[in-house]
């Protein structure tokens, strides 16, 4: 794989990771555009090319982590220091939203695994690609239009953490967004947007790495490991995608706290507009 294709694999993760537009169809887009434009690249469905999405992937992990570094760290030192004593008032919140966390991730990995043969082998069409696309954009445009969202984190419950975790599972077909549906479905269920945000994008950092073990498991039976894709390439992929992630992340989180997810919805019906009309 040429170095330019794995700059673009990288900036097409780290920019549609967090923006609600759906990182997987845009990554579809991207590889046939490498294919039909003759770039030195494996299939989609190869081993190695699949190792590059899981390096992607895990480079917009950093993208997380710098951005929501302060919250992430606090979270993570009451969730510590609530261990020897969850039922505590005090600590017993901490230890609640960890577990509702793990919920959510269960939740995403039971549905989500069940339909990703049907959703890889179908919703990888151009047409619905399109159709998916349009949903998302019906999503966003609706979650704008929301009253003042009144629930803290001490109102989520099982229910809320499910629902999220469902959301989150349909985003398995290309053209549904991970980020659309989980801060969506936040909305919806109640949560401040800031909740929503910090919520969305935590849970999304053990769904990444469930997924990529998975994936890695995997690709470790295939026995296929880098014999067409450099290390260089790997890492530039990773930094890549870190880095365009960072400002990607940062951008939809202020449009969020707005109430001007809106602005991806006109993006993504106009694209849903193009794939059909030129694709």
């Amino acid at each position: 794989m040429a170095l330019w294709s794995a700059v673009l694999i990288g900036i097409v993760q780290g920019l549609f990771m967090f923006l609600p537009v759906s990182s997987t169809a845009h990554m579809t887009l991207t590889q046939h555009y490498l294919n039909r434009s003759g770039a030195e690249t494996l299939p989609p469905d190869h081993p190695e090319m699949i190792f590059v999405y899981l390096v992607a992937h895990l480079g917009t992990l950093v993208s997380i982590v710098v951005v929501f570094w302060p919250s992430l760290w606090r979270f993570s030192l009451n969730v510590l220091q609530s261990v020897p004593a969850p039922s505590k008032v005090n600590s017993g919140l901490w230890w609640k939203l960890f577990w509702f966390g793990m919920f959510t991730v269960l939740v995403t990995g039971v549905v989500g695994l069940s339909l990703r043969a049907f959703a890889e082998e179908i919703f990888a069409r151009t047409g619905t690609i399109a159709v998916t696309l349009t949903l998302t954009g019906v999503l966003l445009f609706w979650s704008d239009k929301l009253s003042r969202r009144v629930r803290g984190l001490r109102d989520i419950g099982w229910k809320t953490a499910g629902f999220i975790g469902l959301a989150q599972a349909i985003a398995f077909a290309p053209g549904i967004s991970r980020s659309a549906m989980t801060m969506t479905a936040g909305l919806f269920a109640g949560l401040k947007r800031r909740w929503v945000a910090e919520y969305s994008f935590f849970v999304a950092i053990p769904t990444i790495c469930a997924i990529s073990l998975v994936y890695g498991i995997e690709l470790y039976r295939a026995g296929q490991w880098l014999e067409h894709i450099s290390l260089l390439t790997l890492a530039m992929v990773f930094v890549v995608s870190a880095l365009v992630g960072i400002v990607a992340l940062w951008l939809v989180i202020k449009l969020l706290y707005k109430a001007q997810l809106k602005v991806f919805a006109f993006y993504v019906w106009g694209l849903a507009v193009a794939l059909l009309l030129f694709w």
